[in-house]
């Protein structure tokens, strides 16, 4: 392929709490995931773009990383990427403008595993391997191309460069997270 280098960060949303009588879509994050979304935050270079689900432990994940940077990019809340397989998501990251070079996507699994090995065409080390056993939460992978614009990228075209799991310190029980809440009493850290 031709054209610029292009990077497609994928970001699984950090972990989530299951609190009873809550719908999936508006479950928050759980204690663990307000430590390891400002995690992914510090381990991330702002992208150009976010994309991202429009789940409110996808959105606060976004809130958390963001705020690790001196200023935020700007994003868009998709709908489409909440339980998307990932035709839907790639359908979703093709309509990015041709002058976004550093895409990050943040969403929910199975599909963005199934995203990223349908994109890497190659892989570095081990990187597709640890995709397909766990893509835990908080999981980024980076995956470049070359190609013109967004509309161009396909499966197989990409190569998968690393895979990261930031995780953030333990915060005791009662105190405040990283993200500025208390961490519930009655739960692990």
């Amino acid at each position: 392929m031709s054209g610029p280098a292009r990077r497609l960060v994928v970001l699984r949303h950090a972990k989530s709490a299951w609190p009873d009588g809550v719908p999936d879509h508006d479950r928050p994050l759980g204690t663990r995931g307000l430590r390891d979304a400002p995690a992914a935050g510090r381990a991330l270079d702002p992208p150009d773009l976010a994309l991202c689900s429009t789940a409110v432990r996808a959105r606060r994940t976004w809130e958390l990383a963001a705020a690790e940077w001196a200023a935020a990019p700007p994003v868009r809340f998709d709908r489409r990427i909440y339980e998307a397989p990932p035709a839907r998501l790639l359908e979703v990251v093709r309509e990015t403008p041709p002058e976004v070079r550093t895409l990050l996507l943040i969403g929910h699994s199975p599909g963005l595993e199934g995203l990223i090995e349908g994109l890497a065409g190659e892989a570095a080390g081990d990187t597709l391997e640890r995709v397909r056993a766990k893509f835990p939460t908080s999981a980024v992978a980076v995956l470049d191309w070359n190609g013109a614009d967004w509309t161009a990228l396909a499966p197989g075209t990409a190569r998968l460069t690393s895979v990261t799991v930031p995780r953030g310190e333990r915060t005791p029980r009662g105190e405040r997270t990283p993200g500025g809440e208390k961490a519930p009493r009655g739960e692990q850290p």
